[in-house]
């Protein structure tokens, strides 16, 4: 289930931001203390920000958010999907169902958005995702000390 952060979620948002697993590919964790001391007791929310909820627990989030800088300019101004799962999640479909949920709701808010994803091209599990969900490759480029992977869903066309 796809719901808004709430102050129970605190936690698990401090183990997904500190976990090196879960940021293997994004840069490295940040230090558990640091987030104990600067994530608020209810987390920031806005359209298009979810947490993924199993059974009363949060094992995830999806974001939709307007990309305003880019190295690659074809991303700026389009929304950017993302989504960070705690390790216990993995394998089990829940990324592909919660995306293509938050897609779906992306597509009934703003028709015909186009949609961009990047992600590390060492990242396969990511890159099948991408595919799974209809990006397919616009770009790749080196940030980070890394290959990645931009990838673009286009517009739905509206079904007559």
């Amino acid at each position: 289930m796809l719901r808004e952060p709430g102050a129970a979620d605190r936690a698990a948002f401090v183990e997904l931001l500190a976990s090196p697993e879960v940021h293997t590919y994004l840069g490295g964790p940040r230090p558990r203390a640091e987030l104990e001391r600067e994530l608020p007791g209810t987390p920031e929310r806005w359209p298009g920000s979810f947490v993924v909820d199993l059974d009363g627990e949060m094992i995830g989030q999806v974001l939709l958010r307007r990309t305003r800088e880019h190295c690659c300019p074809v991303a700026v101004g389009k929304v950017d999907l993302g989504y960070l799962f705690l390790p216990r999640a993995w394998g089990l479909g829940y990324a592909a169902e919660a995306c293509a949920a938050a897609l779906d709701w992306l597509d009934g808010v703003l028709p015909g958005e186009p949609v961009v994803l990047n992600t590390q091209t060492a990242n396969t599990g990511s890159m099948r995702l991408a595919a799974k969900l209809g990006f397919t490759e616009v770009e790749r480029f080196r940030a980070w000390d890394a290959e990645q992977w931009l990838g673009l869903r286009p517009p739905l066309t509206p079904s007559v």
